[in-house]
């Protein structure tokens, strides 16, 4: 849908009720500050703790399964040397009995090393046991960290969300009296200069926020407001002073 044709004045009035709406939006987000980021840091970082607690319980789980087959190992070994030593009283020759001594010894071998490698393992459920109760501190300790920033967040939402809201809705209005060249550069500005102001009043005969003079025959064309003038200093859109008072009060009085 085509916008409507609008004088230049009345493209200057639209474009700094913009920039005042834009402004009120800019002190509700700073008021927020890195709020937002550090509590999805936070959220990032308990849902890491909760994985390595996860991976860790597996690991412990996994370790003490082998503490257990290596207990049944023992057990058969165990199992096998009384059968092998009922046998040796059964031998008819040396050799027989030889090879038997040899699958006892065998046997033993194998219980000496399942027994070394379950201490192993419980020194390594020991060490997994202690990161646990490390990352549980941890994971506590942010747990709490997060719930308070979230509650810190949650506060400054409910108290600004309906204002931000309408202010969205009314910037998106003034937007429309816009035209899409004007506004693609209003924004182009707003990333470029200091706390988004793209648009500024002169004050005392300098652009609002700078120390450089307008001649006085460009801030008589400027009072006119019979075309789009760029302080050629900051590059910024001016206004006059009593523009810029009749937006504020209107503005004002829309969020009075």
């Amino acid at each position: 849908m085509a916008k409507k044709e609008v004088t230049v004045e009345e493209k200057l009035r639209a474009l700094y009720d913009l920039q005042l709406i834009d402004s009120r939006i800019d002190e509700i987000r700073n008021v927020r500050g890195e709020l937002p980021l550090e509590v999805e840091d936070l959220e990032d970082e308990v849902a890491g703790l909760n994985t390595r607690l996860s991976n860790l319980a597996e690991d412990v789980k996994n370790l003490e399964t082998d503490i257990s087959n290596k207990k049944l190992a023992i057990d058969e070994s165990k199992t096998l040397i009384a059968k092998y030593e009922e046998q040796q009283k059964n031998v008819r020759n040396n050799r027989e009995f030889d090879s038997l001594t040899k699958e006892v010894e065998y046997q033993e071998l194998e219980i000496q090393l399942s027994e070394k490698r379950i201490k192993e393992y419980k020194a390594k459920i020991a060490q997994k046991n202690e990161v646990i109760e490390n990352t549980k501190e941890k994971l506590a300790q942010q747990e709490s960290h997060l719930a308070h920033k979230k509650s810190e967040l949650d506060a400054i939402l409910k108290e600004t969300e309906k204002e931000e809201q309408l202010l969205k809705e009314k910037s998106e209005e003034f937007s429309q009296s816009i035209d899409d060249h004007l506004l693609a550069a209003y924004n182009r500005i707003r990333t470029k200069v200091r706390n988004g102001l793209a648009v500024v009043a002169i004050e005392r005969g300098a652009a609002g926020g700078s120390f450089f003079t307008i001649p006085p025959q460009v801030q008589l064309e400027i009072a006119n407001r019979k075309k789009i003038t760029i302080d050629e200093h900051s590059g910024r859109i001016l206004v006059d002073a009593a523009l810029a008072q009749e937006e504020k009060e209107k503005i004002d009085s829309l969020f009075a």
